[in-house]
């Protein structure tokens, strides 16, 4: 198939956080298996890209969107990348979504409605791109999620030529692309779809349930964040527009990417190792435990963190068992940034055990991999997790982890308590504080039997996270979304 991969970004590029790492790595696995794939993704200041680059193709002013450019690169991994380049829109100091004082962009829903519109008429006839149509537009979370809509209009006013099936992909449905209904002139919306059946949300408009209304398929990130998010607790407003549309929903668990996350080859790790050859994993636990400032002790269990800082992500829950945690001879290396009051606890918390504790705000992806190689266990405490991609790096660097019992989490974390022959990780059994200790303490235990602590590090280092099968998955939903295109399948206005 001809498939467009439409997202705000796309690891090694640009990245935030999951979808970036899913944006590079599932195009790759799709163009493996024979699709031409490309990757729509607005050019953004300071990309660095390399690779065969393309003639510009010109996309004239038309109506409320201004005049772009997309400028196609063929990447080494397969797989062709659309820059859609519009230096007022996306050449601007700060990230994808937010200005260099952390604001969100005052006109995101132009900038984010643009890249839908550009990846709805790559979808229709007249594409730009000469003798390329995509048969699947493949939208991902609220900045893309108006494609749907916008295919579906093309198809209405035009019968008789084919327009693209549209799935669209939910990272995390808390974020929903929400503005002032007002915005509905500037996003060219029809009419009939600014109501209640498109993209109307409370009296505001909202990105993300115009996409859900128009998809042929809905797919997120892993099989049971699809069953929670039907339910008022995990679905952010928007569990009964899923509940309806169950049909077309689908949870297909994330992978990561095996080649680069891999302790046999990382080049990021001081010493590599295997499940068969844990010895590398030990030096690396020194390293770690050297750079962090921490005290050289072989015998100290060290717990590794790297994530946002949200309550979301659990980390009160470490604060709160942090000094049971350190009393009982333990360490902690963290790695992450975000809410400004757990920063400012975590690195008081570290200036009071400054050997025995440390925190490091910001990002580094070598400290990052070193964490996960170096670290006994693994904390993900998260209350909600979509998919998470940090518990299956550390199954697959023999860190087994503590994790919440959410999401994704529980799809990929076999409990070693439960199952104590395959057992891969230690899931919570409550998203409390008493849950969170609990799960620390059986994994405390089990560290302290080498033989069965081995065990559970070879079971997780043996699992296969990478995403041949998850590609599968995406071709049966691409197939049954043509399917259902044929027909008109818009709501009725």
């Amino acid at each position: 198939m001809n498939v467009l991969f439409a997202t705000p970004e796309c690891a090694p590029y640009v990245k935030t956080g999951g979808l970036g790492d899913v944006s590079g790595a599932l195009p790759a696995a799709l163009a493996a298996r024979g699709h031409d794939v490309r990757v729509l993704l607005p050019a953004y200041r300071g990309m660095k890209v390399s690779g065969e680059l393309g003639d510009g193709i010109d996309l004239p002013a038309s109506g409320p969107w201004p005049a772009a450019q997309l400028l196609p690169v063929k990447a080494d991994n397969g797989v062709t990348l659309l820059l859609l380049a519009c230096p007022a829109l996306y050449q601007r100091a700060g990230g994808p979504y937010l200005d260099s004082s952390g604001r969100d962009y005052a006109d995101n829903a132009l900038r984010f409605g643009f890249l839908s519109r550009v990846a709805a008429l790559l979808g229709t006839a007249g594409s730009p791109i000469e003798g390329w149509q995509a048969d699947i537009v493949h939208a991902n979370d609220w900045p893309c999620a108006l494609a749907p809509l916008y295919l579906a209009h093309a198809r209405k006013q035009d019968t008789h030529r084919p327009v693209a099936a549209s799935v669209l992909t939910i990272h995390n449905i808390a974020f929903q692309g929400v503005f002032e209904l007002a915005q509905a002139d500037r996003l060219d919306i029809p009419g009939p779809w600014r109501g209640i059946e498109g993209v109307e949300f409370w009296g505001q408009l909202s990105m993300l349930k115009g996409g859900l209304q128009f998809a042929q398929a809905i797919t997120t990130v892993s099989p049971t964040y699809a069953q929670e998010i039907q339910t008022p607790a995990f679905g952010a407003g928007l569990d009964g527009v899923l509940r309806s549309r169950a049909d077309r929903l689908t949870g297909i668990l994330n992978g990561i990417d095996t080649a680069v996350w891999n302790p046999a080859s990382d080049p990021l790790l001081p010493h590599r190792y295997t499940a068969d050859d844990l010895s590398g994993k030990a030096r690396n636990k020194a390293t770690l435990q050297a750079q962090c400032g921490l005290s050289p002790d072989p015998n100290a269990m060290v717990f590794g963190l790297v994530s946002r800082l949200t309550p979301q992500k659990g980390i009160d829950l470490v604060l709160q068992a942090l000094p049971a945690l350190l009393q009982s001879g333990s360490q902690l290396a963290l790695l992450g940034s975000g809410d400004a009051q757990l920063q400012q606890r975590l690195l008081e918390a570290a200036a009071h055990a400054p050997r025995a504790a440390s925190v490091t705000l910001g990002f580094n992806e070598t400290l990052a991999h070193l964490i996960e190689a170096g670290s006994d266990c693994f904390l993900m405490p998260s209350r909600f997790e979509p998919c998470g991609l940090n518990q299956m790096y550390s199954q697959a660097y023999g860190t087994p982890p503590v994790v919440g019992g959410t999401g994704g989490l529980v799809d990929s974390v076999v409990d070693a308590t439960l199952d104590p022959v395959g057992g891969s990780g230690f899931v919570m059994r409550s998203a409390d504080g008493e849950g969170f200790a609990e799960a620390l303490a059986r994994a405390r235990a089990a560290w302290t039997r080498p033989a069965e602590w081995r065990r559970i590090q070879g079971n997780g280092m043996r699992r296969d996270f990478g995403w041949t099968a998850s590609a599968g998955r995406y071709e049966q939903v691409y197939a049954e979304a043509v399917e259902r295109a044929r027909p008109r399948s818009y709501p009725t206005a």
